[in-house]
C-alpha cells in the first residue's frame, strides 16, 4: 500500500501509465496519481483533483475499485473504462463529469456497484446495463439522464437499489420494476407519466419506493396492499385521484406522502 502523507491534492491530475509497475493497493490523497499496471485499488476521494478521466484507463486490467467521488473531475466517461474487465466498485459521485454513459457499459461484468450521482451525465440509460449480473446498486440520481427506463433493470437477478431521481426521464414506469429484487426504488423528482403499475405482490419488498414529483395519474393500486413489505413511500406532487387505500402500509403513513395530487382522498388526507 502507498499512502502519501497529507496536504490534499488540488490542481489538474497528472496520470503517467508507466511510472510504477507492482502496486497492488493505491489510496493518494497528496498532490499526483501514479498510473499502475498492477494496480488493484485506486482511491482519490474527497480531493480537489481536476482535468479529465484519461482516455487509456481501461488499460488497468487488474483494477477492482476505482473511487474519485468528491473532486472536480470534467469531461466524458471514456469509453475505454469498459475494458476494466475486474472492476468490482466504480464511484464517480460528485463530480463535473458530462456527456453520455459508453453503450456497452455492460461490459463491465464484475461491476457491483456503479455510483455515479451528482455529475452532468446527458443521454439515455444504456440497455447493456441490465446485462452486469452481479449489479447491486445503481445510483445515476441528480444528472441530465433522459429517455425511457430500461424495463430489463426490473429482471436483474441483484440489483436491489436503483436511484434515478432528480433527473429528465420520461415515459412510464416499467411493470418489472415492483416484482423484482429491488427494494430500495427511487425515481422522484422526473417527467414520469402514466398510471403506477397495478402489479404488486408478495414479491414486491421496498424499503423505500418514491415516486413524487412526476407526473403520474389515475389512481394508487389497491395491490400495493398485498406487498410484502413497503417501509417508505412517497407518491406526492402527481396527478393521482381516487381513494387511498386501507391496510398496510398506508395505516403507518402520513399525510406528507400524499399531498400535491389532484384530488387523492381517504385516511390520512380529508374524507372521501
Amino acid at each position: 500500500m502507498v499512502s502519501p502523507a497529507p496536504p490534499k491534492a488540488s490542481g489538474h491530475v497528472p496520470w503517467d501509465p508507466m511510472a510504477a509497475i507492482t502496486v497492488e493497493l493505491l489510496n493518494l490523497k497528496s498532490n499526483c496519481i501514479v498510473h499502475i499496471p498492477f494496480l488493484r485499488i485506486l482511491d482519490l476521494i474527497g480531493n480537489r483533483l481536476s482535468g479529465g478521466i484519461p482516455a487509456d484507463i481501461g488499460r488497468l486490467h487488474r483494477l477492482t475499485v476505482l473511487n474519485i467521488a468528491d473532486n472536480l473531475i470534467t469531461g466524458a466517461i471514456p469509453r475505454s473504462i469498459t475494458n476494466l474487465s475486474s472492476l468490482m466498485h466504480l464511484d464517480l459521485r460528485s463530480n463535473q463529469i458530462s456527456g453520455r454513459l459508453p453503450r456497452d457499459f455492460g461490459r463491465l461484468r464484475m461491476l457491483s456497484r456503479a455510483l455515479l450521482s451528482r455529475n452532468q451525465l446527458t443521454g439515455s440509460i444504456p440497455r447493456s446495463v441490465a446485462t452486469i449480473y452481479r449489479l447491486a446498486d445503481l445510483d445515476l440520481s441528480v444528472n441530465q439522464l433522459s429517455g425511457r427506463i430500461p424495463a430489463s433493470l426490473g429482471k436483474m437477478a441483484v440489483l436491489s437499489t436503483l436511484n434515478l431521481d432528480c433527473n429528465r426521464i420520461s415515459g412510464r414506469i416499467p411493470a418489472t420494476l415492483i416484482n423484482s429484487a429491488i427494494d430500495n426504488l427511487n425515481l422522484s423528482r422526473n417527467l414520469i407519466h402514466g398510471t403506477i403499475p397495478n402489479v404488486f405482490g408478495p414479491r414486491s419488498y421496498f424499503t423505500m419506493l418514491d415516486l413524487s414529483y412526476n407526473n403520474l395519474h389515475g389512481p394508487i393500486p389497491r395491490t400495493i396492499t398485498s406487498a410484502s413489505y413497503i417501509g417508505h413511500m412517497d407518491l406526492s406532487h402527481n396527478h393521482l385521484c381516487g381513494r387511498i387505500p386501507t391496510g398496510s402500509p398506508f395505516d403507518h403513513l402520513e399525510a406528507s406522502s400524499f399531498v400535491y395530487n389532484e384530488c387523492l382522498c381517504g385516511k390520512p388526507l380529508k374524507a372521501c
